[in-house]
């Protein structure tokens, strides 16, 4: 009630009051705080087998890094991609009133997402081979390919897991899945103690672990959406959900989006493995990864946030809202990269021990410090960015801009400075930043200039061509 009102003075009262900063303000942390927690803890998972690991050795924390960040990086990307169409539709169909179509939505993303799970298999089964062509050191990718190939389970994992989140996400009900997802990473926690370290099955029983956990939290989900408590959105199984062919348009657009972004950072861990003395480059690099990725958790929160307010009010027809809740995303979200950035800086010594206790991954991590919190920074502002093209449906041009910030810039100047000037692990992730900070100041300047009342209409539009209304009049 209270949002409503507001969306109605917006027409002709001025946006930037102390009341409604406080009440936009409310309304952000309650979708995102829920969702930082999800977030956060659902990356803990592979945050916890890195930890647990990195005990062991330098070249098992070397391999487990290789396969988290590029095997299942590029698996997570594509599955978290793909269950993104469904922020789109879903957060503008609750906009308009259609809930009977968030059910549809969700089946038809779990039909794409298995069926690619199916056709990715085959890269978790060779995935020694297929590091070793991508000139990775040979004991590294040995011991790689074995941890990938007890990890397949957690491809299916992905599959399932995200487009459920994206059908809680869109109705504002996470408040389950963080309870959910809080336990499940204190038993994470717990069997990794146990089974890898007390007991010693090494990265064997890291896999085991991890295939286990998400399997819990995927089944107590499943539990809670067919339960009875999303009588309007769950209706149970339908026919409907095989009418891909405008779905299969956004799914992709998303994946590929979000791929492109992921898939930069893995290429960069993949020419980490070219420098002289792998093991330690990639431990280090890999290890300030981990924490980036950590951050990045928290500005997800927001990302998630400013998809579902944008989508659901571009849906409901209030542009003016749409807008102000992008102004209110960026602005809190960087004031939270400030604080972290600041941190790692003061820290920078200390957070490589997280991971490991040998002295020359310690001193290579902590050299990369303040690179990784200028990065943390602007990554907190690029995220939430990154969240208004989700709620708006600007996948495609996202795709074109991420492909000339980091392809064909960022990644030439990380070989620029990484290799020809020899700056090795300093290079590479300078080159990284670049195109970071490039894209984001593009996405920046176009969502300045966008026009949120043409957005609003576009999103009419999009209910009506891509399932919002046919479908409707279908059943």
């Amino acid at each position: 009630m209270e949002l409503e009102q507001q969306n109605n003075r917006l027409s002709n009262e001025r946006i930037f009051t102390t009341s409604r900063v406080w009440e936009e303000s409310k309304e952000l942390w309650k979708l995102a705080g829920p969702t930082i927690v999800t977030a956060v803890s659902q990356y803990s998972l592979e945050f916890v087998t890195a930890a647990y690991v990195g005990h062991l050795g330098t070249l098992e924390l070397a391999a487990v890094s290789i396969v988290q960040n590029v095997i299942k990086g590029f698996v997570y990307g594509l599955m978290l991609g793909m269950g993104s169409a469904l922020e789109t539709l879903c957060g503008q169909a609750v906009g308009a009133g259609q809930f009977n179509m968030l059910g549809i939505y969700m089946q038809r993303s779990w039909i794409i997402t298995l069926t690619t799970a199916l056709l990715l298999t085959p890269v978790y089964i060779f995935t020694s081979p297929i590091l070793k062509l991508l000139r990775q050191d040979k004991h590294i990718s040995e011991l790689a390919g074995k941890y990938a190939l007890w990890s397949i389970p957690q491809m299916f994992g992905y599959a399932l897991n995200f487009p459920i989140q994206k059908f809680l996400q869109s109705q504002s009900k996470v408040r389950v899945t963080t309870i959910m997802l809080l336990s499940v990473l204190g038993v994470h926690a717990l069997l990794n103690w146990v089974v890898v370290m007390r007991f010693s099955h090494g990265l064997l029983g890291a896999a085991m672990v991890g295939n286990l956990s998400w399997f819990l939290l995927i089944f107590g989900q499943l539990i809670y959406i067919m339960s009875g408590f999303f009588p309007g959105s769950w209706t149970g199984f339908s026919l409907l959900a095989f009418s891909l062919k405008s779905f299969i348009k956004l799914t992709l657009a998303s994946a590929i989006m979000l791929c492109l972004e992921l898939w930069y950072f893995t290429i960069i861990i993949l020419m980490v493995g070219w420098l002289k003395d792998p093991e330690v480059a990639v431990d280090a690099v890999s290890t300030c990864m981990n924490l980036d990725v950590w951050t990045l958790m928290i500005a997800l929160g927001f990302n998630a946030a400013v998809s579902v307010r944008v989508s659901n009010e571009l849906g409901a027809g209030h542009p003016k809202v749409a807008k102000f809740a992008v102004l209110m995303a960026i602005s809190t979200s960087a004031i939270i990269g400030t604080i972290f950035t600041v941190m790692i800086i003061a820290l920078k010594d200390q957070f490589p021990k997280l991971f490991s206790d040998k002295p020359p991954v310690i001193y290579e991590a902590s050299k990369l410090g303040y690179l990784l919190a200028a990065t943390i920074f602007v990554n907190s502002i690029q995220i939430v960015l990154q969240g208004v093209a989700v709620g708006a449906g600007w996948q495609s041009l996202v795709a074109f801009i991420t492909t000339g910030c980091y392809y064909l810039v960022g990644l030439p100047v990380c070989v620029l400075l990484g290799y020809k000037f020899k700056l090795g692990a300093h290079g590479l992730w300078a080159g990284l930043l670049i195109g970071v900070l490039l894209q984001t100041a593009i996405l920046l300047l176009i969502a300045w200039r966008t026009n949120w009342n043409k957005e609003a209409s576009q999103a009419k539009k999009r209910m009506r061509a891509w399932g919002g209304s046919t479908d409707s009049m279908s059943t």
